[in-house]
């Protein structure tokens, strides 16, 4: 029976690779996100993991890796972060459109310069349109249970796509947390072998990645986009078995104490859980306040989104990376777009804040809900609000 455990959250997600039955692992050190690897470097010298682990001279390197593992049929996973997954960047749209399944979980970091370690969402606003499945964890169970669903759905035969599992660097990666890693008898139950169904043979030899002229480049780019919103669908139902065997649910949308609520605070990662404290003393100070917690980045989840905010009068939107020379946070613009033909829909307010690891308070996330609420009665100069800034 699956106990629970103090792990630091990079072991756990090493592990949870290990439950999964990962075949390859190639990737490259960079902060937060090594000691993911460097614990399964550990489980496969152990032989605890029976997989192939590549070490390679970059984080370019690595995917390419990734990609070649994944076309010949093996269960592959990587991990990464901010700089790292910049250097990965052109070959990600390959692991996409060739409709390679892997998973890799990123350590989000902010991006240079100035040099940063610490966290933000930068890093996961640049790939959002590399065509992967994208899917935001606030704490270490959830990082372990997602990573597991990641590969159930990438390789799901109605998607075969790659999956990145987002999980804060340092606030997440390096914190020792309460985690229930599952039985390993339950996750083969859960998760069955990967069979590509189209995998690269020297007794079969076929052509990948080959020249796409004009005369077809337009079919394929609209053919994986109509793979990848299919892709949601197939997410839920795994989520909807995760929840049936391990007793722990997912959806694209969480909302925390909505009922009721006008107001509505919008957050993504580990910030939600400092947020439901917020809304917990708001909420008992007689402010009707709620929270959505948004979790599946891409494919985004239009349907869910509308639903949850059609009854509220504010939606504040906090983003941790800022669109530079545009209307603030890439999340609040895409909501924006979202609920643009909606007749009923919610004053948005955005708020671009925790930039490069700097901390929002209980008391600043009160202050932030308190001045999205000013700013939908009274208005604002500016396209968006910056948090915690010093003039």
């Amino acid at each position: 029976m699956a106990k629970r455990e103090g792990l630091e959250v990079s072991v756990a997600v090493g592990d949870a690779a290990m439950l999964s039955d990962a075949d390859v692992v190639s990737a490259y050190p960079i902060t937060p996100q090594t000691h993911i690897v460097e614990h399964l470097a550990e489980l496969v010298a152990n032989g605890e993991l029976k997989a192939a682990y590549i070490p390679v001279e970059s984080e370019h390197s690595a995917m390419s890796a990734c990609i070649g593992a994944s076309a010949v049929g093996a269960r592959t996973f990587t991990a990464t972060a901010a700089q790292g997954l910049e250097l990965m960047h052109e070959v990600l749209y390959v692991a996409s459109a060739m409709r390679f399944p892997m998973v890799m979980t990123v350590a989000n970091r902010a991006l240079s310069a100035p040099i940063s370690i610490w966290g933000d969402h930068s890093d996961a606003m640049a790939v959002r349109d590399t065509g992967w499945i994208q899917i935001f964890v606030e704490n270490g169970q959830e990082a372990v249970d997602n990573v597991i669903c990641g590969f159930r759905i990438g390789e799901d035969k109605r998607v075969l796509l790659p999956v990145m599992i987002h999980l804060d660097g340092f606030a997440l990666t390096h914190v020792i947390e309460p985690i229930e890693l599952p039985d390993k008898k339950d996750v083969d139950q859960f998760l069955p072998p990967f069979k590509y169904p189209l995998p690269l043979d020297p007794e079969k030899p076929v052509t990948m990645g080959a020249l796409g002229s004009p005369f077809i480049y337009t079919e394929v780019k609209w053919g994986q986009e109509i793979n990848l919103e299919k892709a949601k669908s197939v997410t839920l139902e795994v989520w909807q078995e995760f929840d049936k065997l391990f007793g722990r649910k997912y959806s694209p949308i969480e909302q925390y104490r909505t009922e009721g609520a006008k107001t509505l605070l919008l957050t993504m990662g580990s910030y939600s859980e400092t947020a439901m404290v917020a809304v917990d003393k708001m909420r008992g100070d007689g402010k009707e306040v709620g929270l959505l917690k948004l979790r599946l980045w891409r494919p985004f989840p239009y349907e869910e989104l509308r639903e949850v905010v059609k009854d509220a009068d504010t939606l504040i939107v906090l983003d941790r990376a800022i669109s530079f020379g545009g209307p603030g946070g890439p999340v609040c613009s895409e909501i924006k777009a979202a609920l643009y033909e909606e007749k009923k829909r919610p004053r948005i307010i955005g708020f671009v804040g925790g930039l490069g690891g700097r901390d929002i308070s209980m008391a600043g996330f009160e202050e932030i809900v308190n001045r999205g609420i000013e700013i939908a009665r009274t208005g604002s100069e500016r396209e968006f609000e910056i948090y915690g800034v010093r003039e």
